[in-house]
């Protein structure tokens, strides 16, 4: 990955299939996909300064301040597994900056994107996607009522393990998340115009997966 383009973020409402495309960037140019929340739970466990200090909202039932997420972003990303060669930072960022606040403090940080891949996705489809997943519960195998659907139905193809509908993955929260999204995550957009990308992500999972390699190939960012 050349670099103009050692830091990316994700953008995408809940569903929109980042984690597909995460997954194939990390695995094609070799980038460390972050996540806060597992950075959270690390710098907890090791006791770190600033997990000591997450802990202390985190006990409380209180979110952790944008401030503290930046921070240990900044400290995170200066370990080897996120440096290049020439000691640049690279990085995938999927689920953060959320809101313009969040932004803010990245580029107070340093650590402004240089690329943001948008996967735009309409709000019926998401809804489709996520209200059809079953799960099941002893081996974790996933299931779709309509695009994987368990050859009997209800149990899962892999132990008979009755499925289960979640409940984040019924309709009304499925549209109550899509609005909180519209309503934090939407003004990202227009943030970022500048280093913006938007992939048709209402696309199947690997037609997307082409559409963002060939936009890194029309940018002269991969093969």
């Amino acid at each position: 990955m050349p670099s103009n383009c050692n830091r990316i973020i994700l953008l995408g409402a809940p569903g929109a299939g980042k984690g597909t495309v995460a997954k194939a960037l990390v695995d094609r140019f070799g980038l460390m996909h972050l996540s806060t929340g597992d950075m959270l739970r690390a710098a907890v466990a090791v006791g770190t300064e600033v997990g000591k200090l997450a802990q202390t909202f985190m006990s409380a039932g209180a979110l952790v301040p944008d401030e503290v997420i930046v921070r240990l972003l900044a400290e995170r990303v200066k370990e080897s597994d996120c440096l290049g060669a020439d000691g640049t930072t690279r990085f995938l960022l999927d689920g953060f900056p959320r809101t313009l606040p969040q932004a803010d403090a990245l580029d107070t940080a340093g650590l402004a994107p240089e690329l943001v891949i948008y996967l735009k996705v309409e709000d019926e489809i998401i809804v489709r996607r996520l209200s059809g997943r079953r799960t099941c519960p002893a081996c974790g195998n996933p299931h779709h009522v309509e695009f994987a659907a368990p050859k009997v139905a209800g149990r899962c193809d892999r132990c008979g393990t009755e499925l289960v509908h979640r409940p984040d993955d019924f309709e009304a929260p499925i549209r109550r998340r899509l609005e909180a999204f519209s309503l934090q995550t939407g003004p990202l957009v227009g943030r970022y115009a500048s280093v913006l990308e938007t992939i048709d992500g209402n696309q199947a999972p690997d037609a997307v997966l082409r559409s963002v390699l060939a936009m890194l190939h029309r940018r002269g960012l991969g093969a």
